[in-house]
């Protein structure tokens, strides 16, 4: 079983590795300048201050593992749909379903393992590299460092577990596959039946609905007491789960809408329906870049709603200098989680065209050219990347500004005021968005172009 999957699985996990040795890196790096941070200060910098540095680094870890592991879990999700009739021949010769999926979810540990490895030595190595050039520069003073600060052990134990998990999550479609798919082509498996999908779907809207009301509570308690951000943040987590758990509704609606954008040639209106033939495919594709857009953006916006309610307050110029300072350098840390999806989301557009081999090679045949057939995967990318920019830039705004509001209402006595929006934060997103959408279409649509039509139609 394992020689029937092991050139499959070494061709798969490619970006997989690039995202577990990212978030091993991301986790490293911090663990590392925190300690350096407190070799300066000496002292000074043990006890609470030192508890305080270590768990802002753990709550942007944290968020870049979230990230990752719900990337990893969708990227494994979807190289088991392409497996489907190798994982149906090898049920039809025996094997159990329970079996496959411990199979998969060993992949995933070996993934873990080795791109948590590849990140805590090169983590630990451009840490280094850093503090040289920074002290060589007269930015840091030219003390005694640490080597390696054990606690970077923490982020790479994380990172193995959250891969393993998220290989067993994603593997679970195994459990779904029936030996008499052996005989047809690759095919999406769904999850469960209606009566599983209906009981999600209904379970996600009472998540959206009751977040949404204490959402909206922590906004109003938090004209009176800055607790109210306490039951914003509960609004929030729970809102954004409801998001998640009935993101397989969600994302296609959206998707259906913006296929309408990009008008009625054929390359065009095949994107928009291979966006929504299969919603599971293109909701995996899309969520990581979903959560990434929303981290970075939801941030940013709460971090400028004060910085004007601070000014409207105290009338400050430093307090705005330093808000300034930290926006850069919180929103440049959460957007590594940014990077993080993107890199996921070229992973699965990568793997869904490789599991459409025999689909592009009809679209050949029939007379589509390359240009089209290039055009159609260009207009997939573009499509998901508009998706989940437009609705991570709605989310993120909300949540960013509920957050100022519950927080600061009552501090700055100006009642309820609208958020104010980072220009400069959404431009870039906009931006980088534009550059993904192009970039995630490059590879697949050559490796689709490369294929012959007769090579694509004979590979059943």
């Amino acid at each position: 079983m394992r020689a029937a999957t092991g050139s499959t699985a070494r061709n798969d996990h490619g970006s997989s590795i690039l995202v577990t040795a990212l978030a091993s890196f991301f986790g490293v790096v911090l663990i590392q300048a925190t300690a350096f941070l407190l070799d300066i200060f000496g002292e000074d910098g043990r006890g609470a201050v030192a508890v305080a540095l270590y768990c802002v680094a753990m709550v942007f870890i944290l968020l870049a593992l979230y990230v990752a592991s719900v990337v990893t879990a969708n990227t494994f999700s979807t190289i088991v749909a392409g497996r489907t009739k190798t994982i149906a021949l090898l049920r039809l010769l025996g094997a159990s379903g329970r079996e496959l999926r411990r199979s998969v979810s060993r992949e995933g540990l070996s993934v873990g393992l080795f791109g948590a490895t590849v990140g805590l030595v090169i983590g630990v190595a451009l840490s280094h590299l850093a503090r040289a050039v920074a002290v060589s520069a007269g930015k840091l003073p030219d003390v005694a460092s640490t080597t390696v600060q054990p606690l970077v052990a923490l982020p790479v134990v994380i990172v193995v577990g959250t891969t393993w998990g998220a290989s067993y999550v994603g593997a679970k479609r195994v459990l779904d596959v029936t030996p008499i798919q052996a005989t047809g082509a690759i095919v999406e498996t769904h999850d469960g039946g209606s009566r599983r999908r209906r009981a999600r779907t209904t379970f996600a809207i009472i998540l959206i609905a009751g977040g949404a009301m204490l959402l909206g509570l922590g906004v109003i308690v938090g004209t009176m007491t800055p607790a109210g951000v306490l039951v914003a943040f509960a609004g929030g987590a729970a809102s954004f789960t409801g998001i998640m758990v009935g993101a397989h509704r969600i994302v296609p609606w959206i998707l259906r809408h913006v296929g309408r954008l990009f008008g009625n040639a054929p390359a065009a209106r095949l994107a928009a329906a291979n966006a929504t033939r299969y919603p599971e495919r293109s909701t995996r594709t899309a969520l990581g870049l979903l959560i990434g857009v929303t981290l970075v953006v939801t941030f940013a916006v709460a971090m400028y709603t004060y910085r004007a309610m601070i000014q409207n307050e105290f009338n400050a110029d430093h307090v705005d200098q330093v808000l300034t300072v930290t926006v850069g350098i919180m929103t440049g840390l959460i957007g590594f989680s940014g990077v993080i999806a993107a890199v996921g989301m070229v992973n699965n557009l990568s793997l869904s065209i490789m599991q459409r081999t025999r689909e592009l090679g009809l679209l050949r045949a029939l007379g589509f050219t390359r240009t089209q057939i290039r055009g159609m995967i260009v207009s997939e990318s573009a499509q998901m990347v508009i998706a989940a920019m437009g609705f991570g830039l709605f989310l993120g705004i909300v949540y960013g500004w509920a957050a100022a509001q519950s927080l600061l209402g009552s501090i700055a006595k100006s009642g309820i005021q609208l958020p104010t929006l980072p220009w400069a934060v959404i431009a870039g997103t906009v931006l980088c968005a534009a550059l993904l959408a192009l970039g995630a279409s490059l590879i697949p649509s050559r490796r689709a172009n490369s294929i012959s039509p007769v090579v694509a139609l004979a590979d059943a």
